[in-house]
Parts: structure tokens; C-alpha cells; sequence
């Protein structure tokens, strides 16, 4: 029961903190005129949110990382965590933390060119990639994570030797961008981050990680935070702020883990969102034509007629399915909780 407490507390003080943190942010965001900018390819309905204040990610970001960092100072000096498990959330929140730092200086840069172009895909790249290796190298030296990669459902694992290294950078960066490509509606990359959160919490606390159950509770208080303020009509945006954050999140706590490619079938929505791109673009090159009316697959549904909310709630069904298939099948869910 106490570890369940521990993790409770973090959810309920970014919940309460992101949510009364956006209600002074908003009106700053607007004095501003820090407003989202719509590009003309666009649904044309989206013009109506051009202005709606973006970088409302900074309130989770702040939370998130503020909650986390001090509930694992206390876990540890009061002999909850080992040294390595400390370490190893300190440095995943740090990763995130600067990936949302690449989002804060992308978002800046829009508004002072006036457009909805910041970083360009190059730069944005570079920066996550340099992350990410420095992230990879560091938990490895300090022995969070293998190059033994698990494969659920099959409960078989296979040594990658150098060819992890390969695997992890492009796992953490190909998430990172996935999250990132599934902020584009109101309240889509909240509530399904907020979902995912959700498993990781129920995943930690059943392999008894109390550290990383206590990110991934912050984590999902400050989606839900964040939510009151980004659900249709979105009174505010993350940016990418935000969704570079969560990004690096929920790939840091997959990795961390010891079974990253659990956030394949977790994550299906963000998979989706990506090879949705993927698909597009490559067969634009070939062929002239789209798979999709557009890219990402949401922006389609919105041209087949689907509301937001809709859509946002299909993406959040299907994640909840896919975390319960996962938990029961892919990491024996069950019969981990009973063991432990």
C-alpha cells in the first residue's frame, strides 16, 4: 500500500500544478502574442486556432521535471532507491528535459520569423540524435540498461551487441518524432500520452521500480493537468515544447525499462501517426499520388468528417486495448502482480 501512495502524490501535485500553472501561463502566452500560426496546407478549419497560445508545454515540462526530481531525492536518501536507480531517472528526466529544450528554442524561433517554421527537420534531428547518444552511452556505463533486447509476447531475448546502439538511437529519436507528429489536435498527444503514463505506472510498480512508477505518475498527472486546458476547444497548445518532452518520456521510461519494444503495441497510435508520414511521402515520390486525403492520418480523419474529440477518443481506445493486450500477453502482467 505505501508504494502506491508514493506514486499517487507526484500524480496529484503535477495534476493540481500543471492545471494552476496554465491558468496565469495562458494570459501571459496571449499578452505575448505568443500564438500558434497555421500553415495554408492545413485543414482550413484550423484557421479558426490561429493565435490560440502554443508553448503551453512548459507547464508539464516544469512539473514534471520539478515532482519528479525531488519525490526521487526522497526515495533515495530515505533508502527507497539504490544509487543506479536514482541515477538512472535523474538522467532519463534530464534526456527529456533537454529534448524539450530543443522544442522551446524550435518554438521561439517561429514566432520571431512570424511562421509556423522554427528548427528545420536537419537541425532538430542533429540536436535529438547528439541527445540520445549521449543518453544511450551514459545508461549503459552506469549499468539501467543491456544490450539484451526482449522480445514480448515471444518472452525471448536476443543480444545485440553493437548493433543495440543502432536499435536504441533510432527507437528514441523515431518515438521522440512520433509523439511529436501526434500533437496535431486538440487533446490527441495529451490523452494518449496520459494513457501510455498510465501503463508505465502499472508496468514499474508490478517489477517494483518505484522511481520510474513515480515518472511515469507525474508524467500522467501533468497530461491530465494539461488537459483541462487542451481538450476541443483547446484554450492552449503544447508546441513543441511539449511534445518533444513527452516524446523523449516515454521512449526514456520504454528504454529504461529493459523491454523498449513494448511501446510498439503501447504506442500504437504514435506508430500509426509516424508510418502514416512514411507512407505518404515515399509514395508521393514514386507514384504522384497519396495514400492519405493528409498526413499525419488524424489531419485524414479530419477530412472524412470525424470531429476531434472523435478521433481523440478512437486514439485513446485504442491505446487502452493495446496496453491491456500488452500488459496481460506481452509482459505476463498478471502473474508478475500476483509473484510480486
Amino acid at each position: 500500500m505505501e508504494k502506491y501512495m508514493i506514486t499517487l502524490l507526484p500524480m496529484l501535485a503535477c495534476l493540481v500544478g500543471t492545471s494552476v500553472i496554465l491558468h496565469f501561463l495562458i494570459p501571459v502566452l496571449k499578452g505575448r502574442k505568443m500564438g500558434q500560426k497555421i500553415l495554408d496546407i492545413g485543414p482550413r478549419w484550423h484557421k479558426d486556432k490561429e493565435g490560440t497560445p502554443t508553448m503551453g508545454g512548459l507547464s508539464f515540462l516544469f512539473t514534471v521535471t520539478a515532482v519528479s526530481t525531488v519525490s526521487a531525492i526522497f526515495l533515495f536518501y530515505n533508502n527507497y532507491l539504490e544509487k543506479k536507480e536514482f541515477l538512472g531517472i535523474i538522467i532519463t528526466l534530464s534526456y527529456a528535459l533537454l529534448n524539450g529544450f530543443i522544442g522551446i528554442t524550435d518554438d521561439i524561433r517561429k514566432f520571431k520569423r512570424g511562421k509556423n517554421e522554427g528548427l528545420t527537420a536537419k537541425e532538430k534531428y542533429f540536436l535529438q540524435f547528439i541527445l540520445s547518444i549521449a543518453y544511450i552511452i551514459t545508461l549503459l556505463k552506469l549499468g539501467s540498461v543491456s544490450t539484451n533486447l526482449y522480445i514480448p509476447f515471444l518472452d525471448i531475448s536476443i543480444e545485440l551487441n553493437f548493433f543495440w546502439y543502432i536499435f536504441a538511437l533510432l527507437f528514441l529519436t523515431g518515438f521522440g518524432n512520433a509523439v511529436n507528429l501526434t500533437d496535431g489536435i486538440d487533446g490527441l498527444c495529451g490523452s494518449v500520452t496520459a494513457t501510455v503514463s498510465l501503463f508505465f505506472i502499472a508496468f514499474y510498480l508490478i517489477v517494483g521500480d518505484i522511481s520510474s512508477s513515480v515518472f511515469a505518475s507525474a508524467l500522467f498527472g501533468g497530461c491530465l493537468g494539461f488537459l483541462v486546458y487542451n481538450l476541443h476547444p483547446a484554450k492552449v497548445f503544447m508546441g513543441d515544447t511539449g511534445s518533444l518532452f513527452l516524446g523523449a518520456s516515454v521512449s526514456g521510461l520504454a528504454l529504461l525499462s529493459g523491454n523498449p519494444l513494448i511501446l510498439f503495441s503501447v504506442g500504437i497510435v504514435y506508430l500509426i501517426e509516424a508510418l502514416s508520414v512514411i507512407i505518404q511521402v515515399i509514395f508521393f515520390k514514386f507514384t504522384g499520388k497519396r495514400v492519405f486525403l493528409m498526413a499525419p492520418i488524424h489531419h485524414h480523419f479530419e477530412k472524412k468528417g470525424l470531429s476531434e474529440g472523435k478521433i481523440t477518443f478512437i486514439a485513446v481506445i485504442f491505446t487502452v486495448v493495446f496496453s491491456v493486450i500488452t500488459f496481460l500477453f506481452g509482459i505476463n502482467g498478471i502473474k508478475m502482480f500476483f509473484i510480486n
